[in-house]
């Protein structure tokens, strides 16, 4: 999401970023990273290395229902990414999709090849709502997109499985800076958020800490990857403590 006090952030227009919202929905367990055989070997004096790229429909599928599932709840419209004229393995993730659509009627579902997809998110990213991807291509795909908002530092995630689900910020962790009350929790705190959205189904209370952000945001305070003249610079822990303000009063005010 781009939150409208830091605009300015983006490295795009304004204009460009504004009210941009997209969830990319990449698959976690399969394609490039992971399929076999991978080896590196010497060949006639030099070195010959070897990834395999592979996908079975059974993966295409479930990673699919999640994002056409994310959708319904959201803008109802899905942006499948690929290389399917190029690829065998964008070929099946392509016909997969669509077959997978056909339970999906209420669904704009649309096919773009991935090089495209990396143009249009620079060009027109409010075009967006999901984008289901593979491994690798949302690997890139989703950096891409995070410096749509100005920092990384923003951004949720969730790994979503048949199980336990696991939730952080986009980026991982920042041991370089561990301990000093430099980092920004915002990407943390909204990572809450999409908790209480997508294993607790729990839709107002996500909305309030995205609420929440937002008014902090608006009212100038900033950590320092997003530090500016006139704005308020905080650390980690005043920033977390001005989010926490905000819920409060907007829990008394539900009262």
């Amino acid at each position: 999401k781009a939150y409208a006090p830091l605009l300015d952030e983006s490295t795009l227009r304004s204009d460009i970023v504004e009210d941009i919202d997209i969830l990319v929905v990449r698959e976690l367990t399969g394609g490039i990273y992971f399929g076999q055989p991978r080896f590196t070997e010497q060949v006639n004096g030099e070195e010959r290395a070897v990834d395999t790229m592979e996908y079975r429909t059974s993966e295409i599928e479930r990673i699919t229902r999640v994002a056409f599932e994310a959708a319904s709840r959201r803008r109802n419209k899905v942006t499948s990414v690929d290389k399917a004229n190029i690829l065998a393995t964008s070929r099946l993730w392509r016909k997969t999709v669509s077959e997978v659509a056909a339970d999906y009627i209420e669904l704009e579902v649309e096919h773009m090849l991935v090089d495209n997809c990396a143009m249009q998110l620079v060009r027109y990213p409010r075009q967006f709502d999901v984008i289901l991807t593979s491994n690798m291509f949302g690997d890139i795909l989703s950096d891409e997109a995070a410096m749509l908002t100005g920092s990384l530092g923003l951004l949720p995630s969730a790994s979503l499985g048949d199980g336990t689900a696991m939730y952080e910020p986009v980026h991982g962790s920042a041991p370089d800076i561990a301990g000093q009350d430099l980092a920004n929790p915002l990407a943390a705190i909204a990572s809450v958020a999409l908790m209480f959205r997508y294993s607790f189904n729990l839709e107002q209370a996500a909305g309030t800490i995205e609420q929440a952000i937002k008014e902090v945001l608006r009212s100038g305070v900033r950590t320092k990857d997003l530090h500016a003249d006139g704005k308020l610079l905080v650390g980690t822990a005043e920033m977390g403590e001005r989010i926490v303000e905000k819920l409060q009063i907007s829990t008394v005010n539900k009262d």
